[in-house]
């Protein structure tokens, strides 16, 4: 039942802060790395840091256009502009334009190219709360899981297409959302679970880890010996562990790009080429440890300020804020993170409207994995897998895709009583 006279709530202002805080970081970083010496226009689209201005003014006024929405239109729809990204997402297949390895933008002339991806992942988070939120739709139901799990894997396809790896990856952040839902903590273990057999099918010969996963489960099966039907599952688990191990290998050897392969054989430290696929991580570290306590000011960062770090605007961006403000600039930045997705959670619970709370989880766990994996590329932590910081890298997809989500989630919680 729907309460159109329900009271709205004040504007966030909190949420507000805490976004244009990490956006005005943002900026500053883009600047410090794209100036050169001369007059400065903010407003000049030929330079990085003017059309990071340019983004950011953009986003803000589809921001307001959020806010002067009809709270019932986002989730009435959302199944439009799930499928109108969805058709994005297979036209960029086809006439999409080729960056670092993956076709993953569309051209629109003048400088200015649409990555679809971004724009899915909030299309995503929109039509799966709808579609969640519907009467009579249980997680436990199978053929409704089933149909959640589709919502997200069909554009997580598409993306992996495009040679996209860092995208398709964020659209498991969607977990979370599922596990607020109902998802037994049985998936959470068994993501742990396919996670470290991965990484063990790259440094053990398969036969070896097979081997080692038959004594294993045998051993299992063993102590669980009166449990015929723990047997049966142990049994399928290994048969299912056997047929990843192969997978894994021949997608590997025979699927992922050469590139692709030196990042994750130098993070799990098969290989170590300090010219090739560890010189990103490798200059990102330098430029975070020479940055110190406090830092060496803006502009005064020679590691950023010369390029020696590459794509330093985009998915090494901590790296400049790190070098220019060293640890206390760092820290500040990933408290400001923090507090925005502590400050999500928070707005979450308060919502009456299912449609509404999941839908934030599902923004909330975009956030966090983007936040996850782009800080830990920069620390060689995790992969270099190419997605940006929110909020702070440049591009004005992602800055347009980050900031619908904020507002939507502002204009929603303005709306939090009632019942969409």
């Amino acid at each position: 039942m729907n309460h159109p006279s329900a009271r709205p709530e004040k504007l966030n202002y909190w949420l507000l802060f805490l976004y244009m805080a990490i956006v005005t970081i943002g900026w500053f970083s883009v600047f410090a790395t794209s100036y050169k010496d001369g007059a400065i226009n903010i407003f000049n689209f030929s330079t990085t840091y003017g059309r990071q201005t340019i983004w950011i003014i953009v986003s803000l006024i589809l921001g307001l256009i959020i806010f002067l929405l009809d709270v019932k239109f986002i989730p009435r729809s959302s199944w439009f502009l799930y499928l109108f990204t969805l058709g994005m997402l297979v036209l960029v297949l086809i006439v999409g334009v080729v960056i670092s390895g993956s076709r993953g933008w569309i051209s629109l002339g003048a400088n200015i190219k649409l990555q679809p991806a971004e724009f899915a992942k909030y299309t995503t988070a929109l039509f799966l709360a709808k579609y969640m939120s519907i009467p009579g739709v249980k997680f436990s139901n199978a053929k409704n899981r089933n149909a959640m799990f589709a919502i997200v894997l069909i554009p997580m396809f598409l993306v992996f297409l495009q040679h996209d790896t860092g995208s398709a990856i964020v659209f498991v952040s969607f977990i979370f959302l599922f596990y607020r839902a109902g998802l037994s903590a049985f998936y959470l273990f068994l993501i742990l679970y396919v996670a470290i057999l991965f990484i063990a099918t790259l440094l053990i010969k398969q036969l070896a880890l097979i081997l080692i996963l038959i004594g294993i489960f045998s051993f299992l099966i063993f102590i669980y010996k009166d449990y015929r039907k723990k047997i049966l599952k142990f049994l399928i688990m290994l048969g299912a562990s056997i047929v990843f191990i192969v997978c894994v290998n021949y997608i590997f050897s025979n699927i992922l790009k050469p590139h692709q392969k030196d990042r994750i054989n130098v993070l799990i430290g098969k290989e170590y080429d300090p010219k090739g696929s560890a010189f990103n991580v490798n200059q990102s570290l330098i430029a975070i440890g020479s940055g110190g306590w406090a830092g060496k000011g803006f502009l005064e960062g020679t590691q950023t300020k010369y390029n020696f770090v590459p794509e330093q605007t985009t998915d090494f961006i901590f790296c400049t804020v790190g070098e220019q403000w060293g640890f206390l600039g760092s820290s500040l930045l990933v408290i400001l993170y923090v507090l925005l997705l502590i400050n999500l959670v928070v707005i979450a619970e308060k919502q009456r409207s299912d449609f509404s709370r999941y839908y934030i989880y599902g923004v909330t766990g975009i956030i966090f994995m983007h936040f996850f994996i782009n800080i830990g590329m920069t620390l060689a932590l995790v992969p270099v897998i190419g997605i940006p910081l929110p909020l702070v890298s440049y591009g004005g997809s992602s800055m347009m895709a980050f900031t619908l989500m904020i507002f939507t989630v502002l204009k929603l919680d303005m709306n939090r009583s009632a019942v969409l």
